[in-house]
């Protein structure tokens, strides 16, 4: 029996970002846009949506520069929309080849959002096609809330579909964009569409709003869909996407007749590397690769796989790169650190080994071990350090916490090449020191930004000497943004993330002046 193929696109990096609170880095996109096309061996990767801000777009020509080297830029996507070429110049500029241009699946969207005809709707999305094709770019075209148009408008998501299956695209991508799909209605949905159009690519894009994500998938699938839309984690909005690593299981072990090519035994190494840079918690208990799926903790189930595996089914850990466990409880009767690199499976310049390598050494004087749990953290600390210039140096700091007395902070800290020295009482010694540091930015003049989220974890599997890493978020006029700090002292950990914020706000600053300086020199 012939395998019928689907495509797997990934969307972590675009719609997975819209996670509340999710930013990723330069260089952690292209770490991860990396790992999902060369070590899980997905067919495309969504990465962006055009237009956001100038870090996406550095963001999105790395990727495309390493791409464009490796013989895969046909397989980077970003987030159009029908702006009058807007979009397009920004694809050119960043260097991709593909858009997946977002209209409208239903004539609520359309006549509330958008006010317009579908007449005039269709005429703005053919010029926008035509001006990608005259520019050398592929189309893909999503309809946003074509799950709510099958259900309220079909005459519509029909009208659309014969005029767009007339057009040069490559692809037509169904989302369920609020999540609202049962497993009936895809399968009849799907069913439909792909009876009318037999010689049009779909693709299926599925939320999981209702926990239906991966039931939803399923039923696409049986209905012929040709490709998927997945993020590692089932990161996404509200409640996210349809979870890469179910969806591959739920393919492998009941679909025989459907081919897909990825690499089950890196799902969970990628899995983890996107949950450190995320910033997001995998539950202990999501499938595949939750911590505690392959535990077993009922002392009768180790007795039961101890006779025949009887606690055993096909997800075996071993096929995902992992280990099977037996938990403990009331119901219980240098030259090593690449080689722990390639088990994660990640790939660092020599630049950044360098430097991995360096911290290593500096907590390694802190605490006996640096586990291989700890590396993900050490790596998104060193790479984070490379998106700002250290202009701001945190020199010394003297903390002191007495019984009786207010905790109290004298630190030193180097702005614009001068020590500024100052103290300050506070609720706590972290309360304390940025106290102190609020006095010295007084005096120069200078705000710093409202601390609105503060959390503090450490690498799981770690024990009490473990290394510490504290997420600070901050608030200024124009941005919220996130740093991060590690060491093994969670107060030295919150101290190393001020730093970060304190040496980001002049970069910016710097690169905002530069801006004027320029604009004005124009003018003159």
């Amino acid at each position: 029996m012939k395998r019928r193929k689907i495509e797997i696109m990934d969307t972590t990096l675009r719609d997975g970002e819209q996670t509340s609170g999710v930013s990723f880095s330069v260089s952690e996109k292209l770490t991860i846009s990396q790992l999902l096309l060369e070590e899980l061996l997905v067919d495309r990767i969504e990465i962006a949506s055009a237009r956001v801000s100038d870090g996406e777009l550095e963001a999105v020509k790395a990727v495309t520069k390493w791409a464009k080297e490796n013989n895969c830029l046909h397989k980077i996507e970003v987030l159009t929309f029908v702006d009058n070429g807007v979009s397009i110049d920004w694809m050119l500029q960043a260097g991709v080849k593909v858009q997946n241009l977002l209209t409208k699946g239903s004539l609520n969207h359309l006549t509330h959002q958008l006010k317009k005809t579908p007449e005039a709707h269709f005429s703005e999305i053919a010029e926008v096609i035509q001006l990608a094709l005259s520019n050398g770019l592929k189309t893909n075209v999503y309809l946003e809330d074509w799950s709510n148009g099958m259900r309220s408008s079909r005459d519509y998501v029909f009208q659309y579909l014969d005029f767009l299956t007339q057009q040069p695209i490559e692809r037509v991508l169904l989302p369920d964009t609020l999540g609202v799909l049962t497993p009936h209605e895809t399968f009849e949905f799907v069913s439909a569409i792909k009876v009318r159009y037999p010689n049009t690519h779909f693709d299926f894009h599925a939320h999981n709003d209702y926990d239906l994500g991966t039931a939803n998938v399923l039923e696409a699938i049986k209905a012929d869909i040709d490709g998927l839309h997945l993020t590692v984690n089932g990161m996404g909005e509200r409640a996210g996407n349809a979870p890469l690593a179910s969806v591959i299981a739920v393919i492998n072990d009941f679909l025989p007749e459907v081919e897909i090519g990825l690499k089950e035994s890196s799902i969970y190494k990628v899995s983890k590397l996107v949950e450190t840079f995320s910033g997001v918690r995998i539950p202990a208990n999501k499938p595949v690769v939750g911590e505690n799926v392959f535990t077993q903790t009922a002392g009768i189930h180790a007795d039961g796989d101890n006779k025949k595996n009887l606690y055993f089914n096909d997800l075996l850990p071993e096929r995902f790169g992992r280990k099977r466990s037996y938990a403990l409880g009331k119901t219980s009767g240098k030259a090593n650190i690449e080689k722990n690199l390639q088990e994660l499976g990640l790939k660092l310049n020599d630049a950044d080994l360098k430097k991995v390598t360096q911290r290593v050494i500096e907590l390694g004087d802190l605490k006996e071990t640096v586990t291989q749990d700890d590396l993900p953290y050490i790596i998104s600390d060193v790479l984070a350090s490379n998106a700002y210039l250290e202009m701001v140096k945190v020199e010394s700091y003297m903390l002191s916490h007495s019984k009786g007395l207010k905790p109290s902070a004298a630190i030193a800290v180097r702005f614009s090449g001068i020590l500024y020295e100052e103290h300050a009482q506070g609720d706590g010694q972290f309360d304390a020191f940025m106290l102190a540091l609020n006095k010295i930015y007084k005096s120069q003049g200078k705000t710093l930004p409202a601390l609105i989220d503060y959390s503090v974890r450490i690498a799981p599997g770690s024990s009490s000497d473990a290394l510490c890493e504290t997420i600070i978020t901050w608030k200024t006029p124009k941005k919220t943004f996130t740093t991060r700090g590690l060491d093994s002292d969670q107060t030295v950990c919150a101290i190393l993330a001020t730093e970060k914020m304190l040496n980001i706000m002049e970069t910016q600053q710097n690169q905002e002046s530069s801006i004027k300086t320029q604009e004005h020199e124009k003018v003159g």
